[in-house]
């Protein structure tokens, strides 16, 4: 009996990876859940001996030296978000990222207030 041949995309795009592979089968986070619009750092910690890092997180680690959302995140990424959400939460667990808490942020507005523009542009 001859092995399943991968799925590819495309010569260039190469094989297909289901979401719940990289997220080692979970389909939510542990513990909380990461807001989209939560500005997310990097704390500058090595992850320990025992924490291994996938390449996609390892790549979302390298992206939160800046401050960063989930939302840019998965977008930067091309990973879909619930996926970014749910590696995110692993980093932050391990303490390798962390929220900004509102005071550290640049001058950005709420989001909150972000959000009821955005449910009312919906509306409209």
């Amino acid at each position: 009996m001859d092995a399943p041949k991968e799925r590819w995309v495309g010569r260039d795009a190469g094989p297909v990876v289901r979401p719940y592979a990289m997220t080692r089968g979970r389909t939510r986070p542990r513990g909380a859940a990461i807001d989209l619009v939560t500005i997310l750092v990097a704390t500058g910690q090595q992850p320990g001996d025992r924490v291994w890092l996938s390449r996609e997180q390892r790549r979302l680690l390298e992206l939160c030296r800046q401050p960063s959302t989930p939302a840019d995140l998965a977008s930067e990424t091309d990973l879909p978000f619930q996926v970014v959400q749910i590696l995110l939460a692993d980093l932050h667990q391990y303490g390798l990222i962390e929220e900004m808490r509102q005071s550290e942020e640049p001058d950005r507005p709420d989001p909150r207030i972000l959000m009821r523009v955005l449910d009312e542009l919906r509306r409209l």
